[in-house]
């Protein structure tokens, strides 16, 4: 589930990650320094470095969510041109929607329609 957060500071990441994510997890990350202290509150941690140009490491990377914000960015910028941060919520909630069913197009429309 997507999330508008004021900022990447880890007093506003950590109460998120702890809302949303079952302790005991392994949670993924790049190097940011907000995540470095995660581990402390029960998850396992694992990072990849790209700063020094690692973007995968064995199993571990962030390439999947890094791929999802990419399509919300080409999104704005060939469709909406811009997204007012009254309405970001909003957005998000149909890229998410769109990228969770893009492997089931067949179903998109109907589930939509159920949703009203």
């Amino acid at each position: 589930m997507t999330h508008v957060v004021p900022n990447v500071k880890r007093k506003t990441l950590h109460p998120h990650i702890e809302a949303n994510i079952e302790k005991d997890s392994t949670i993924q990350t790049d190097e940011l320094p907000s995540y470095q202290t995660i581990d402390e509150k029960g998850y396992a941690h694992e990072t990849v470095n790209h700063g020094e140009g690692q973007y995968a490491h064995k199993d571990i990377h962030v390439n999947s969510i890094e791929g999802f914000l990419s399509q919300i960015k080409r999104s704005i910028k060939g469709t909406h041109m811009h997204v007012s941060s009254k309405h970001t919520p909003k957005y998000l909630g149909e890229f998410e929607f769109r990228y969770n069913m893009r492997k089931a197009l067949i179903l998109m429309w109907p589930r939509l329609l159920a949703s009203f």
